[in-house]
């Protein structure tokens, strides 16, 4: 085994743990916080990928703006009369059943592509992470452009920080 392949265990037995830390964690602060955990070690994934760019954007814009928004909301949000913040709940055989069928799901998506046969590490050595490849897909003129979703993504942000501003007004009254 390289250093990259040890590297690449590492991290993903890490993004693994701290997944799962953010999912069982009762203080939904301490799940946050695992949460930029989660986003820093997927950006050390991309850079093992030689996406440096979008490993860079992981960090800005997930481990710093999205887990500020969710600390925002939490501390806007936040009843105090609560006993328990992020307790379980019946439904916890119904999610485990939806998170295996999700994951089949992805397996199976996975082996149909090539990415257990080797075929789609072909994408990371034609340079597909560089900053102009990214912005032809983002915003060409010619053929399928991702400018829509991109669009419709900052849409949900401003509906969320929109939301949390009206929740936190809601409770001062």
């Amino acid at each position: 085994m390289d250093l990259a392949s040890i590297a690449f265990l590492v991290l993903a037995a890490l993004l693994v743990g701290s997944a799962l830390a953010v999912v069982t964690s009762r203080n939904i602060v301490h799940a946050a916080l695992f949460l930029v955990l989660v986003f820093g070690v997927a950006a050390g994934i991309y850079v093992l990928l030689n996406a440096e760019f979008i490993a860079i954007v992981q960090i800005l814009v997930y481990a710093g703006a999205v887990t500020i928004l969710i600390l925002f909301s939490i501390m806007l949000t936040h009843n105090p009369n609560s006993r328990g913040s992020n307790p379980f709940n019946r439904q916890s055989l119904i999610a485990a059943f939806i998170a295996l069928a999700l994951c089949a799901g992805i397996i199976f998506a996975f082996s149909q592509n090539g990415v257990f046969t080797g075929t789609a590490s072909q994408a990371v050595t034609n340079g597909s992470g560089t900053v102009q490849n990214i912005g032809n897909l983002l915003y060409s003129p010619s053929g399928f452009s991702y400018v829509l979703p991109f669009e419709i993504a900052s849409l949900v942000l401003l509906v969320a920080i929109v939301g949390a501003i009206v929740i936190g007004r809601e409770e001062d009254k």
